[in-house]
């Protein structure tokens, strides 16, 4: 009876030596090859690359790793609830525009995403062990422990938004203050004169802009009492926030929502409840994300512009990692996107 419990020997992996061989090259040619440096004939490097494809060598990159001290990986740290990662299109967008930026210039992105303390002391933690080359930081909070333990390694890195207590590290955002402010303004010149805000992201830069923009467009007729704060941008803050402004005052009509993923809860309240929009009640909201399409009907709202964004975050810690200046500050523009929920 044959012997079944003994293991298949793991195939050789193919070495450095084993490409010199078949290419007929010294060692010293073949890492130049790798390493992609300028002094090597032509003849030879192709005589390399056939003899990696023949041989089926793969570069092992822990080992170069060691020798550069580069791991040619960058962290996109999202301060998010797990759920909430799944729902914002923006989220997503500017995923997809750090990812290709990152990806042309041969990085891995690796995406860490913090839902507790713990998470975010796990994540300082993984930082200061070196294993990636630079961070790009969604969501950020003031006092958070990641912002402090990137300042402390001077790790090349981009924030996108800007907590009040690290200025002297790159960002990349937009002006939430004005565009919060012109959009508010527009809401107003249709008519309205009880105009509400559900506000969300107070822990934030982006959260406390929009309320302050929102403020600034009412001037003298700011009342706190129409203002409903919520924890996240998201559709249950927006149902959250529209049944307490409701029970405040009912004669509510405008609504400014702090994204479009609540004002889509907000607007299925106010169905519920029997307000027509935007006969009864204009509404309008911030980032122009699919989930303004999927209202009905579509919302008005603020774009902007989140794969643009991760794109020069991106950049901005490419930039570092080579050794290049980059401004401290890069700000994006925003456009009114004007449909017929107000």
């Amino acid at each position: 009876m044959a012997d079944v419990s003994r293991k298949t020997p793991a195939p050789r992996r193919a070495t450095i030596f084993d490409v010199a061989a078949v290419a007929g090259v010294s060692r010293g040619t073949v890492s130049r090859v790798l390493n992609g440096e300028r002094y090597v004939s032509g003849r030879s490097r192709e005589a390399v690359e056939a003899a990696i494809a023949q041989v089926g060598y793969v570069r092992n990159a822990a080992a170069r790793n060691l020798v550069t001290r580069q791991s040619r990986a960058v962290a996109l740290i999202v301060h998010e609830p797990h759920s909430l990662v799944l729902e914002d299109p923006n989220i997503g967008n500017i995923l997809l525009g750090t990812n290709a930026v990152l990806s042309l210039a041969d990085y891995q992105m690796v995406t860490l995403i913090l839902d507790s303390q713990r998470d975010s002391d796990r994540v300082a933690e993984y930082l200061r062990g070196g294993f990636v080359d630079g961070a790009i930081i969604l969501s950020a909070r003031a006092g958070d422990p990641i912002a402090a333990a990137v300042a402390q390694l001077e790790l090349p890195s981009s924030f996108v938004g800007h907590p009040r207590d690290i200025p002297e590290l790159p960002y990349v955002g937009i002006d939430n203050v004005g565009a919060a402010r012109q959009i508010t303004e527009r809401l107003i010149a249709t008519g309205r004169s009880r105009v509400a805000m559900i506000a969300s992201g107070l822990d934030r830069d982006s959260g406390q802009d929009r309320l302050a923009g929102f403020a600034q467009a009412l001037g003298t007729r700011f009342d706190p009492e129409l203002v409903a704060r919520q924890s996240l941008y998201s559709y249950g803050a927006g149902r959250e926030g529209m049944i307490e402004l409701l029970e405040r005052r009912a004669d509510i009509d405008g609504v400014f929502a702090a994204s479009d993923a609540i004002a889509a809860g907000a607007m299925d309240v106010l169905r519920e409840a029997g307000r027509r929009i935007p006969d009864d009640v204009g509404i309008v909201g911030f980032d122009d994300s699919s989930w303004a399409l999927r209202c009905t009907p579509r919302l008005s709202t603020v774009r902007q512009p989140a794969e643009a964004l991760g794109r020069r975050a991106a950049e901005q810690v490419l930039s570092q990692i080579a050794g290049d200046e980059v401004s401290a500050r890069q700000m994006l523009e925003t456009e009114i996107i004007w449909r017929e929920s107000a």
